[in-house]
């Protein structure tokens, strides 16, 4: 007996002991709302999604073309749309979760307005946005179970058993469009409390997996902006902790930490690591910064002077009192930070790379495998890089070392539309297409995520209907450019009153209010020109 159908058992059971103040109740449509409202809690969706990012991670272990991939999305209506659209075309949620980018929620959802990713929006927006993101998923559940009840009581009244069979089937075995998501908390919104308190949130919003990087919280930038500023390890390995109490403490047993490291790009320190003997953690973190060995005599008034393995020496500090890494330090550093990541709790890494390279994430990823062998990866496809020049200089480059002639190509100017149709171009494209799938295997990366997609297809969609709308096309150009394709797409959102919840609006009317229910889905609602 399907879960379905146990609650239809166990609803009647209540009714027929309450007696007559119940006899309105029906059992079936109780059960339909409980099976529309299948996670009750944000701590609910946590659990189940932490479940199958473990599951994911395990596969992908055993077999790396295994990997998982997702779209940041800024507000709950793309979310739901993007798994809606996922569920139409591959019928399956398998390994596609969601991101929540904190570039985005800086950049839309904060209250300030539009702000760069410095962590200066407000803290709460984050765990908000969790929220909203399952409470549209929730209802797309909700919509699409609405339609397969009433399609059920359609063949039911009309006596066809084997399509009432079908839809049942479906019912007892619906697909949720609940997936895990991946939530940037930035850099913990300052100290290890703050990053605890936070997390907190976020998990009960349903998070179960948070991605924290080593930047300075109060100095945060961008992953791929200039003036990154790291922090030494035991301050983040404590930020990492703190993740985990939170995760702990909520019951969330296998929630997952994604620790990033931006000290590939990052070229300053805000400390110089505690450090107890030669060696130790603190002592390998100090070893990369910009130091002149110097003599007593040579020491001037405010100098910071370290006596690094018994001798004087003088980190390069700057006027804004950060310190300098020596130029060339980035990799090992990275291969360091994930390495000690690994090693204090993080389960999967985040590399900030400056571009698409898979032989340049795979040379840091195979060093850091000498010591942790299943390290896996969340990378970051980011709209930052110019992924057709990126990857049409990779093959004018491995061109070049193979002896081809590439005298027919400017390299600095191969993203102009004259080379489009050309055999660089092509390779380029198709080297783009399998980036995922050969990055996964070369690279060890279990996630691929694309942080602001939404952003960039919000901008250029309403770019093209302005254009068409405000110009000679008029009205055609909203027709011709969105409905007319909604239509054939088979776009749910076309009938967008039904995705408001107008149609599961009408069922609970009916389930409350029997034959006197108002509904708005007569015969004289417009939506019924869509079919």
């Amino acid at each position: 007996m399907s879960l379905y159908q146990n609650d239809i058992a166990e609803i009647t059971r209540l009714r027929d002991q309450q007696g007559s103040p119940w006899e309105a109740i029906s059992p079936e449509y109780a059960a339909r709302m409980r099976a529309q409202n299948r996670f009750r809690t944000g701590l609910d969706i946590a659990r189940y999604t932490a479940a199958i990012m473990r599951k994911d991670m395990a596969e992908y272990d055993a077999d790396s073309a295994q990997y998982t991939q997702s779209l940041g999305c800024w507000h709950g209506f793309i979310g739901q749309q993007k798994l809606i659209s996922i569920k139409k075309h591959f019928n399956s949620t398998d390994k596609r979760y969601l991101y929540l980018s904190g570039w985005m929620i800086a950049a839309l959802r904060s209250e300030f307005g539009p702000l760069p990713d410095q962590s200066m929006h407000e803290k709460t927006s984050v765990p908000a946005l969790i929220e909203e993101l399952y409470t549209f998923l929730r209802q797309a559940d909700a919509r699409e179970l609405g339609g397969l009840f009433r399609a059920l009581d359609a063949a039911r009244a009309a006596g066809d058993e084997v399509k009432a069979k079908d839809l049942q089937n479906q019912v007892d075995n619906f697909q949720t469009h609940v997936v895990p998501i991946i939530a940037d908390i930035d850099a913990g919104f300052g100290n290890a409390e703050a990053t605890y308190l936070l997390a907190k949130k976020m998990i009960e919003a349903g998070a179960c997996a948070i991605q924290i990087e080593n930047q300075v919280s109060d100095e945060k930038q961008c992953g791929h902006q200039d003036g990154k500023v790291t922090v030494p390890h035991e301050d983040f390995l404590a930020k990492i902790r703190a993740v985990r109490y939170a995760f702990l403490e909520l019951g969330v047993d296998d929630g997952i930490i994604v620790a990033r490291t931006d000290s590939l790009g990052a070229g300053l320190t805000k400390q110089i690591a505690i450090t107890h003997e030669v060696g130790d953690l603190g002592d390998q973190y100090n070893s990369f910064l910009d130091m002149e060995e110097l003599d007593a005599a040579d020491m001037n008034h405010g100098d910071v002077i370290i006596n690094y393995h018994g001798k004087l020496v003088r980190p390069k500090r700057l006027p804004s009192n950060l310190y300098q890494f020596r130029k060339g330090t980035g990799e090992d550093r990275v291969v360091l930070d994930c390495i000690t990541s690994l090693q204090e709790g993080a389960d999967l890494l985040w590399i900030e790379t400056e571009k698409p390279h898979v032989g340049q994430i795979a040379s840091m990823v195979n060093r850091i495998r000498e010591v942790v062998p299943n390290a896996k990866l969340v990378y970051n496809n980011s709209p930052s890089f110019n992924w057709t020049l990126n990857f049409r200089q990779q093959v004018f480059d491995a061109w070049s070392e193979a002896g081809k002639d590439v005298s027919a190509y400017n390299r600095g100017n191969l993203m102009s539309e004259e080379y489009d149709a050309t055999a660089l171009a092509a390779e380029a494209d198709e080297r783009i297409r399998t980036f995922q799938a050969d990055a996964a295997r070369d690279a060890g990366i279990f996630h691929h995520l694309i942080t602001l997609p939404t952003y960039h297809t919000a901008a250029l969609s309403t770019d093209n209907l302005a254009k068409e709308y405000f110009g000679e096309q008029g009205m055609l150009g909203y027709v011709a450019g969105v409905q007319r394709k909604e239509i054939r797409q088979g776009i749910a959102c076309v009938k967008h009153q039904n995705m408001a919840g107008s149609d599961m609006g009408d069922d609970h009317k009916e389930y409350f209010a029997g034959e006197a229910a108002l509904k708005a889905a007569g015969k004289d609602n417009t939506m019924n020109q869509f079919g």
